[in-house]
Formats: structure tokens, sequence, C-alpha cells
């Protein structure tokens, strides 16, 4: 059932999924009963972040997303599944271009009926996100500026609507700023940002809204009287079955789930029962790396890692939810305009990827190369790489559970 088959009296808006599959009940429920009157959309990162991407490489979310949404915005997890045939028709942006040709790499926008209103749907990803894109995924592509780009969708199609809204994945303060620059956008659905900012804010006569991240919420806009307004929800538990088109979906998930309830060994006493503190366990597993391999130095960041409960024993699936994006560890010179400058070198890979761990910490002036992320030196670090054999994955499991970060190597 298309949304034009539909009788549209309101757009509901996911965001920042990033794979939540084993608690997605009460949101895929809750979506299926709704659609038959509201426009279904997501603000991306569906993707990446669970171990049912992991194991399933993506098949179930794109099944969810082509059988439950009408339009998406691409995020820049799980940017490679946009151009998949089934999410292709779906997505829009406005700002993403092919890097040669300055060609539009998906549709600018998508005309909806919503309450007798025409609703033009566009979507922005902001540079930031687009740079947390891995490099070889995004080879070939660019992004423009967004204000511009909206402005331009605006002249190219405002005859053909009657109000405007954005999904983006910029992060709540850009589209803030987004709002003030694009005042023609009654309603911008925010995402990306992974804040506490929810609740709608005004600016001018535009709306700002985000809902709650992982699948917990949504947000909601449906017209009212000339204007807009929007609301923020958590998805209601009383209800939790997967609507009956997923049936086939839910058996694949609870396949997996048996794989990942796997156990891999007893928890160290000292994290056991906690959320592990990101920073204190790459803390760890730098210091051991270092001493363990040789390297003269060990840089990790925090993102890398997402918070999960673990208890007495170590499963597979715990493991793949705290290092869900499978980084592999490699050794990268150091670039030459930092090799003599520590203390930049880390202002300049803070300022791209959040909180670092280091060790040495501080760093010493004269490192000729590190031990990171594949991510990491492809992405900032020049890509001139030689693979470590292991994974971060690997070396956070030997802290979490006593395993080797490989076959018989053990950091000591």
């Amino acid at each position: 059932m298309t949304a034009a088959s539909r009788r549209l009296e309101r757009i509901t808006v996911t965001t920042d999924f990033h794979s939540a599959i084993e608690g997605a009940a009460p949101m895929l429920a809750h979506l299926g009963q709704v659609r038959a009157t509201s426009l279904v959309a997501d603000c991306g990162d569906f993707f990446e972040g669970s171990g049912y991407y992991r194991l399933g490489g993506g098949t179930i979310e794109r099944s969810l997303l082509a059988g439950l949404y009408d339009v998406l915005a691409p995020g820049n997890h799980g940017w490679p599944h946009h151009f998949e045939p089934d999410l292709y028709r779906l997505t829009v942006c406005a700002n993403a271009v092919d890097d040669a040709s300055g060609q539009s790499l998906f549709h600018r926008v998508r005309i909806f009926t919503v309450c007798g209103r025409r609703v033009a749907v566009t979507a922005v990803i902001g540079p930031d996100a687009f740079d947390g894109i891995p490099a070889r995924q995004r080879r070939g592509h660019r992004v423009t500026d967004p204000v511009r780009a909206l402005r331009e969708v605006l002249l190219a199609h405002h005859h053909e609507a009657d109000a405007w809204v954005l999904l983006s994945h910029s992060g709540f303060e850009n589209d803030l700023a987004l709002a003030a620059e694009c005042p023609f956008l009654d309603v911008i659905f925010a995402g990306h940002c992974h804040s506490d900012h929810y609740a709608p804010e005004p600016v001018g006569d535009t709306l700002v809204v985000k809902g709650g991240e992982l699948g917990a919420g949504y947000a909601l806009a449906e017209p009212v009287g000339a204007g807009w307004a929007a609301h923020t929800c958590t998805f209601p538990t009383t209800y939790a079955a997967w609507p009956t088109h997923l049936a086939p979906i839910a058996r694949q998930v609870a396949a997996l789930g048996e794989k990942l309830s796997a156990p891999l060994g007893l928890t160290a006493e000292f994290y056991r029962h906690t959320v592990p503190d990101r920073h204190q366990l790459l803390a760890e597993v730098a210091a051991r790396l270092r001493c363990g391999l040789g390297a003269d130095a060990v840089i990790l960041y925090d993102t890398t890692l997402r918070p999960h409960p673990v208890g007495m024993v170590l499963t597979f699936g715990d493991l793949l939810a705290i290092e869900p994006f499978g980084n592999q560890l490699t050794h990268v010179p150091v670039p030459d305009a930092h090799r003599y400058d520590p203390a930049g070198l880390v202002a300049f890979l803070t300022e791209r990827v959040g909180p670092l761990v280091t060790a040495p910490d501080p760093l010493p002036a004269g490192l000729v190369s590190v031990l990171t992320t594949d991510f990491l030196a492809e992405n900032f670090l020049g890509g001139r790489t030689h693979q470590a054999g292991f994974s971060l994955g690997q070396a956070v499991r030997h802290v979490l559970a006593g395993m080797p970060t490989s076959e018989g190597r053990h950091p000591r």
C-alpha cells in the first residue's frame, strides 16, 4: 500500500535506529498500525549498531524499511544500502552529489498529500556526518552546502508544494541554524546528534523536533490550522507483536538471536553487572595493545564502542553490541605535519571523531607510526596502512573475558 493510496493525516518519523532489532517489536507494531494514516519517514542511521547487523548484513533492516516506510534520509551509517533498489526509490537527499558531474545522487524531493496539503519532503546530510562515512564507501561522492541546496530545491519545486518538511541527518544544533537560514521550512525532523534534545523547538515559524533513538520513540507532526504542530512520543508497549506481513523477518531475527546468545566466557569481575564505561574500557584495551604488540603508540576513540550492559557471562551478542562496527586494527604512519606535534594530532582527530584514548598519554613527539582503527587511518591519517591482523572487537573481548586478541597472541 503506497502513500498515494492512503489518506495521510500526519507524519511519523524515526531516527538513529542503529539496528536495535532485539527490542524493536513495539516500534514495528506501532508503525504497522499507524501507517494507514501516517506518512512514515526516517532521518538516517537505521543500520549498524548491533550484532543483528553484523550477522545479517543489513538484510533485516532493509526489509523493515521497505515494508514500513515511505521516505528516507541517508545517514553516515549504512550509506551504501541507500543505493540498493528497494531503498534507493525511497531515499531523498538535496545535497549529496556525484563528485565529478555534480549530479544529485538521490531524488532531491518527493511530494505527498497530507490532510489535503501538498507536502514537499526533502533531506540533507550534514558535512560532519558525511565525513563519518568510511572513505571507501563515499568515494566519488561529496556533499554541498545544505542551505544552498535547500534553497535550490525550493526554487525548483515551490509551485508544487504547500508545505516543506526536512529530514535532516545533521544534528539538532545544526538544524536550529538551518531553520534560521531556511524559514520556508515548516518542520525539520532532526537526526544524527545523539543528544537528549528532543522536544519541538520553534525557530521563527519552523519547528525542529527529534524522536527517540534506538527504536525508543518517534517524532510526529500534523497540520493544525494554517500551520503545523509537532511533538515526541515513545512507542507503546501494550501491543508489541510484529506486523503480520513481517512474520518471515521475525523468524530470521529469532534465528540470529540464538547465535548471538552464545557464551564467550565469564565476564571479568571489574566489568561484571555493569555498563562498561567506554573511555575506561578503551584505555585498558590501548594499554594492553601497546604493551603486548610493541606499538610505538595506540590511538582509539570513544565512539568506536557503544554502552551496553554485561552480566556474569559475556555473550557473542554482548560483544557485538559493545563493538558493533567491525573496526579492524591497523598500523599507520603519522603525517609529517603532526610527527613532532602530538598535541596538534590529538586536537585534529578529536575535532573529527570526539574524545580520544591514547597510549601513552600524552603522546610523545617524534612518533613514526601508531596503531589505530582502519576507519581513523583511512579517513583522517592518509590511508597508508599495514593491517595488524585482528579486530578491535577481539581486543575488547580479551579485556572483558580474558580472551586473546589474535590466535596464540595475548597482550600482557
